[in-house]
Parts: C-alpha cells; sequence; structure tokens
C-alpha cells in the first residue's frame, strides 16, 4: 500500500529551495546586517569546503591513474583466487536511437579489454519505439561483434507495458529478465559470480576495466552488498563539444571524482556494475521511474537494511558530452541532461517512505545511518540548487532592498569586497579544474594534434564555470525540485540525451 505522505515528502526538497531564496531577498530588507553576516560565513564556509574538496579530488586523481597503468589480470593471478575464472560479465547496453557509429565504438572498446571475451555476456537492449532504425543498428552490431563473445544477445523492450514508464530502468529490467531466462539459466551459471555492468550505450570502457572490477569484486568483504562505481568521463567526443558542454562535463566528473574519495557519501550514478544475485534479490530496477541509476542503490540499502554500499573502483569510464547540430541546441541538451539528473530528487520522498516502513517492522536500520542518509540526501539536493545562487547572485543583495542606513554603513561598504576576495580565493580551486581536465584529454579523433591555442582555451573556457552553476546547476535543479512538488503533469519523464559525432570540424552532427 502506497504511503499517504509520499507526496508530502515530494514537496520537502522544493519548499526547502524556495523558502531559502525567497528568505534571502526578504531578510536583506528586513535584516541587512545580518544576512551580510551570513553571506561573509557561507562564503568563507564555501571556500574552506572547495579546498577540503580539492583533497579529494587530487587524491581520486591520482589513485585513478595508477590503476589506469595497472595489469590488473596479473593482479588477480598474484591473489591465487583461482576462482576469478569463473566470473562472468553481463554487460548490458540500453539504446534507443542512438547512430551505429556511436555504438560501433562503444562494443570497439569491449573488443580492446585486456580480459577474456569468453567471459563477456553482452546484451544490446533496444527500444520497440525506437522503431525500425534501431532494428537496423542492432542487426548491423550483431552481424560484427556477436561471434566475438561467450554470448551476444539482442533484446527489444515493448512500448507501452502497464506499471512502466519509457525510459533507461525499464529497457534495463527487461533486458536482465531476457538475459536470465535465456542465457544464464540454460547454462546454470551462478548468480553470485556474474557481475552485472550496465552502460550507456555510448560508454567505452579503458582496457584494463573488467580487470580492475574484477579484481575489486574478489578482494573487497561482503562483495554481494555492493555496487562497484567508475568514474565518469564525458570525453567521447570532448573535442567536438561547446565550451560550456565541456566546462559542465567535467564539473560532474570531478564532483564523483571526489565522492569517490569519501566513499561513506558515494551513491551509485549513470554507468556502475552489480552482481546479478543482487539484482535478482532486490527485483532488478524500478520500471516507473527517471533515476533508476542512483535508485539502484536505494532499492538495495533498504532490502539489505543498510548492510549496502557502493564501492569505489578509482577506474574511469568514457561517455559523450552533451551535442547538437547548433550551439543553442547543444545548450537545450546540457540543460535536459542536467534537468534530468536533478530530477534525482524523486530518492527523496522514496528514501523518507524507506526509513518509515522500517520503523514499522521495528528499525532493523540504526538512528544514525537513517538521519545521516536522510540529511545528506536533502542537502545535497538544496546545495545543488542554491548554493550558486547564494555565492555568485546574492552575494550583494543586502545592498539594494537594505535601505539608505544600511548602505551607508561599514558592513555595507565591506560586503562586496569581502565576497570579491572569498571568491577570488576560490578560483584557485577552478585554476586546479582547468589543468585536471586537460590532463583528462584524450587524443581526437581525427588524428590532428592538440596546439598550444588549443590548451588556452581549454583553460580559459573555465572563466564560465560561475555562469554554468547557475544555468545549468541551479536552475534546473529549482525546476525539477518544483516539478516534482507539483506533480501530475508537470512531473518529468526520461528524456535521452542525444548522441553522435562530427564528421568533420565545424560538420553536422550525425
Amino acid at each position: 500500500m502506497k504511503n499517504p505522505w509520499i507526496r508530502w515528502y515530494e514537496i520537502i526538497p522544493a519548499v526547502l529551495t524556495w523558502a531559502t531564496l525567497i528568505g534571502m531577498v526578504v531578510f536583506s530588507w528586513l535584516l541587512p546586517v545580518w544576512v551580510s553576516i551570513f553571506i561573509i560565513l557561507f562564503d568563507t564556509y564555501w571556500l574552506l569546503k572547495t579546498i577540503y574538496m580539492s583533497f579529494h579530488l587530487r587524491a581520486t586523481f591520482s589513485q585513478m591513474r595508477t590503476n589506469m597503468k595497472t595489469d590488473w589480470l596479473k593482479k588477480i593471478d598474484e591473489l591465487e583466487k583461482k576462482e576469478w575464472g569463473d566470473i562472468y560479465h553481463l554487460i548490458i547496453l540500453p539504446m534507443y536511437n542512438e547512430p551505429y557509429e556511436v555504438v560501433r565504438e562503444s562494443f570497439e572498446s569491449l573488443m580492446r579489454a585486456n580480459y577474456p571475451k569468453d567471459r563477456f555476456i553482452v546484451v544490446l537492449a533496444l527500444e520497440e519505439r525506437a522503431g525500425e532504425s534501431a532494428r537496423v543498428t542492432g542487426e548491423k552490431i550483431r552481424r560484427e561483434f556477436e561471434g566475438a563473445f561467450h554470448k551476444f544477445l539482442i533484446t527489444v523492450h515493448p512500448g507501452n507495458l502497464a506499471g512502466e514508464i519509457p525510459g533507461k530502468g525499464s529497457n534495463e529490467a527487461w533486458a536482465g529478465a531476457r538475459a536470465r531466462e535465456e542465457i544464464i539459466d540454460p547454462l546454470g551459471i551462478d548468480y553470485r559470480k556474474i557481475l552485472v555492468s550496465v552502460f550507456d550505450v555510448d560508454t567505452q570502457i579503458f582496457p584494463e576495466y573488467f580487470g580492475r572490477l574484477a579484481y575489486v569484486f574478489l578482494t573487497t568483504p561482503d562483495p554481494l552488498r555492493a555496487i562497484y562505481q567508475p568514474v565518469p568521463l564525458f570525453t567521447n567526443n570532448v573535442h567536438e563539444a561547446p565550451a560550456l558542454a565541456r566546462v559542465v562535463s567535467f564539473s560532474c566528473t570531478f564532483w564523483q571524482m571526489m565522492q569517490q574519495s569519501r566513499p561513506e557519501r558515494l551513491t551509485s550514478f549513470s554507468s556502475q556494475s552489480i552482481p546479478f544475485q543482487t539484482i535478482v534479490d532486490i527485483g532488478f530496477w524500478q520500471r516507473d521511474i527517471v533515476s533508476e541509476d542512483s535508485r539502484i542503490f536505494w532499492q538495495g540499502y533498504f532490502h539489505y537494511s543498510s548492510k549496502f554500499r557502493v564501492e569505489p573502483l578509482f577506474f574511469p569510464v568514457s561517455m559523450d558530452a552533451p551535442v547538437a547540430p547548433t550551439f543553442w541546441g547543444a545548450m537545450k541538451n546540457i540543460y535536459r541532461q542536467q534537468r534530468r539528473w536533478a530530477w534525482g530528487a524523486e530518492n527523496v520522498p522514496y528514501l523518507l517512505d524507506g526509513f518509515a516502513k522500517d520503523s514499522e517492522n521495528g528499525r532493523k536500520i540504526p538512528r544514525h545511518k537513517r538521519w545521516y542518509w536522510t540529511f545528506n540526501a536533502i542537502e545535497g539536493y538544496h546545495s545543488w540548487a542554491t548554493n550558486s545562487l547564494m555565492i555568485f547572485a546574492l552575494g550583494w543583495l543586502p545592498l539594494f532592498p537594505g535601505g539608505r542606513h544600511f548602505g551607508t554603513s561599514l558592513l555595507a561598504y565591506s560586503l562586496p569586497r569581502i565576497t570579491r576576495w572569498i571568491i577570488s580565493l576560490s578560483m584557485i580551486g577552478v585554476a586546479s579544474s582547468a589543468i585536471l581536465s586537460i590532463l583528462l584529454l584524450p587524443s581526437r579523433r581525427d588524428g590532428r594534434g592538440t596546439g598550444a591555442m588549443d590548451y588556452a582555451i581549454y583553460v580559459l573556457q573555465w572563466i564560465f564555470m560561475p555562469l554554468t552553476l547557475i544555468v545549468f546547476g541551479a536552475i534546473p535543479g529549482i525546476e525539477a525540485q518544483t516539478r516534482l512538488a507539483l506533480g501530475g503533469k508537470y512531473r518529468l519523464g526520461f528524456w535521452v540525451t542525444p548522441k553522435g559525432r562530427t564528421l568533420i570540424p565545424g560538420g553536422s552532427i550525425s
């Protein structure tokens, strides 16, 4: 039975966000001195947090580079755990209408994996509603790669199934169930020895990914109670993407890198790997939500009464940055992608409902964990929607509605100078991000080298970071939370980020 409180839970993120933004304006008029003090303290906190998080970023970057240079099959052999050869990798690639070239590149990356291909079960999960073009692409991929793996399966997810919304989660659940019925059960493969890697169809793996995944799975305690999370790099088409798209994409990558060094706060995101036994235990991916990639963690968390975690791999996978044939088309795609990610706020009511049900069942989840995750989830989405606005847009607000008396005070004179100085110091973190983004750049597909002018542009593009944090961070966050609160026709469905390749410099997206 559905909890009647769910609708109230859905309103919480938007209420807190709008109360903060409206409160900043109202109290800047009524209590400008106190708001000014708050802004200075908040900016100082943000500066210290930026410095703190930069240490996590550098730690993950260093570990990630080391891991990418390691022969993980050799490391596994050194463990003297012979059972590693029994591990199968079920690789699910949900696809909508992505071009053949994008899909083929992902399969080529699988072929370059430093791992026995006879341990790969690959599922290309098509959508019926994508039409004939998707089927044609699937058949071309089948003819080219079918014999390269232990098993290869194409599934077609029917449209308009009861209890589902069109999207990645319902497609993955369908594909996983078909793989179980048509391959895993007939072959009698032990569910506990299958790792399911769910990748967006544009995801390209680096050669040591599956070796690293198997190594972590074999060495981590209680390996069936974890999701194994790589670092998402949006670099497949980074040289063709607009500067704003690069900044937004690298910002997402850096956030995920920082979270890898804080595993106690890490939840699942985008491409990930999960034991098949775990997937079966929790009933596969939910079919009626948008944010299935993060929801799967909470499904496991409640099913196993909090004895579940996300295990960081400190290893990347590469995906596409949002693109379009025109600049403004690309901007719209960036915004829509960020809004879809911000829709992850739908996990807040799921989380609160899960803790309420746990209380009814005797409180199997410790109290401190309930409070810890409740605060982190709500605070995370609140910060997403408000922090950049308070730092870059509302920092001078008390000067305007604060009145003539406040406007002539020493605090009014000092406020913009203090906040400007604090923000300038925080730009050191932006500079380090610019350097790391260059170090993560792949080679160009057209073979042309990256010149000094290119590097200069890739550094200077980070001056847009305050703009991207507001336009492609706070605003889509506010919209997503507001839609969640309004419910009904305002709820978001799953939006597929368009994928493509630039045929020639300055050319069109295929």
